[in-house]
């Protein structure tokens, strides 16, 4: 299937999401936001790809929202009903836009990032909803909506926080400065810096072909963990673990681990299950 912003290729059992409209820096027309979570949710409902790496072309990883979606009325109904329900609608199309990144906490398998040049605006969005992220030398993060006069709502604000400290994401979202990679990876927004972008994509994909090595449902169920939390105490995030795997534990794969070690082998396990739409 061919998108307008992205091109979608499997690795093994690696699928790597490429933004491809580098030319125009990768910003965020309105085709993004139907495609991006078309694309996450068809893999993570398939099932068969252990992991899933973001990367961009071009100078920039994305500039952010494009300027058109806010001059084209794409934000709001377009219509004189009243305020209620005009206001009703802006607020569905918030949701709608937070629920495009959403998507990344919510598939099966892990989503990694690779950031190259500017991560602006929405593109900060993004990057903060994936498992962990990666960045080149030349990488910068800025929460560019304070910057034009808005506040930023589809999901910086929720989630920095959890992923650096506090102070450093209020400092960021109050002045909208630019951030370094390198102090991106001093306050742990990223996991890794590369030289170069090629390396970037490189290394990238190799940490992610290692977590496609374990048990996907192992994997799965350590991703539910952590995201639940996060967000949730240690006393309710242990009573979740034991719910999952009195329904989720599998022997089976830990078997095949223990078996292919007494071979000096890799062991090899079954893909995730499809998601069933419906009862049919």
């Amino acid at each position: 299937m061919s998108y307008e912003c992205f091109e979608v290729t499997e690795i093994g059992s690696v699928t790597h999401v490429q933004l491809n409209r580098g030319d125009s820096l990768n910003t965020m027309i309105p085709a993004f936001w139907r495609e991006l979570p078309e694309i996450i949710n068809a893999i993570s409902d398939e099932g068969k790809a252990r992991a899933i790496v973001i990367s961009s072309t071009g100078r920039h990883f994305c500039a952010g929202m494009d300027l058109s979606v806010f001059t084209s009325g794409g934000l709001n109904d377009g219509t004189r009903s009243e305020r209620g329900r005009s206001n009703a609608i802006t607020r569905g199309g918030a949701l709608h836009l937070q629920e495009s990144f959403t998507c990344f906490e919510k598939a099966r398998m892990p989503v990694l990032t690779a950031i190259q040049g500017g991560c602006v605006g929405g593109a900060v969005d993004m990057v903060t909803a994936a498992d962990m992220r990666y960045a080149s030398e030349d990488a910068w993060f800025c929460i560019q909506e304070i910057n034009i006069g808005m506040t930023a709502d589809v999901g910086t604000l929720q989630r920095l926080p959890k992923l650096i400290p506090e102070g450093v994401a209020r400092e960021l979202a109050y002045t909208g400065r630019r951030m370094s990679a390198q102090r991106a990876l001093e306050v742990g927004l990223v996991n890794q810096i590369f030289p170069t972008h090629e390396d970037l994509v490189e290394g990238v994909l190799e940490i992610a072909a290692e977590i496609a090595t374990k048990s996907p449902l192992a994997i799965w169920g350590t991703k539910e963990s952590v995201n639940f939390t996060r967000d949730h105490s240690v006393a309710d995030s242990l009573n979740f673990i034991a719910t999952w795997q009195a329904g989720m534990f599998q022997p089976q794969d830990m078997a095949a681990v223990f078996e292919a070690q007494s071979k000096n082998e890799e062991p090899e396990f079954d893909d995730l299950p499809p998601v069933r739409k419906g009862l049919g």
